[in-house]
């Protein structure tokens, strides 16, 4: 079972280092656009040298020379999964991921934010569709493309595991105890939820990053996830 991905939901290097020193073990943890325009590759180097793994949550949307070039630099900074928008398009996924042809990391496309509801995808995005078959669609052009998997919400991840293959990462995002607020994320879900339709990963931020306790809400957390039938 993987680990729970940790949203560093910080600013500064030094919030991040109080935050990391709660933890005696290695963890995964999500580096998000906040985070990297502030702190840069020089953060993402330092938490890789404390033995932790990174998602770099970097949503690149470009023209595909574009995102190629990108991502042959991020590629040097041996991150452990990075990510474009499957909006994007087919070819500019393919560029992404031919940009990290000579590295480890995985390279994932986001179908639909977990902040955005079925009415503003059909008002804001004018796509006419389900957002459910709008996310499977992407995840389709995703694997396609030749990608790891996809960021989806939890009530997608049954499905795309069913069209895409169960190998196929299904990231989500929106995941807290059912006691924690659910801020702005609108299609969210418990850890065990998660686990039993189908996600391969759930992403927590401020259940943990928040928490009085990081360390014991990280572990109940990680229990949940792990120990759902």
């Amino acid at each position: 079972m993987n680990k729970p991905i940790i949203a560093l939901d910080f600013s500064s290097k030094t919030q991040v280092e109080q935050f990391l020193n709660h933890f005696n073990e290695p963890l995964f943890v999500k580096v998000g656009m906040e985070l990297y325009f502030q702190e840069g590759p020089e953060l993402v180097r330092y938490i890789k040298s404390q033995g932790h793994s990174i998602f770099l949550d970097l949503k690149l949307h470009d023209i595909p020379n574009t995102v190629e070039s990108a991502m042959r630099g991020l590629a040097k900074l041996g991150v452990d999964l990075v990510n474009v928008h499957a909006a994007g398009g087919l070819e500019m996924m393919k560029a992404a991921k031919h940009g990290l042809a000579d590295s480890e990391t995985k390279l994932i496309a986001v179908t639909q934010l977990t902040s955005t509801s079925e009415e503003q995808m059909q008002s804001d995005q004018l796509i006419p569709v389900s957002l459910t078959e709008s996310v499977l669609h992407y995840a389709k052009l995703a694997k396609q493309a030749g990608l790891a998997g996809v960021v989806c919400s939890v009530l997608e991840a049954e499905a795309i595991g069913a069209t895409c293959g169960e190998d196929f990462l299904r990231v989500t995002p929106g995941i807290r105890p059912a006691d924690v607020s659910a801020d702005d994320q609108k299609r969210i879900a418990t850890p065990e939820q998660a686990r039993l339709q189908g996600a391969t990963h759930i992403v927590v931020g401020r259940a943990i990053t928040k928490s009085v306790n990081p360390a014991q809400s990280y572990q109940q957390i990680k229990n949940e996830w792990s120990d759902a039938k």
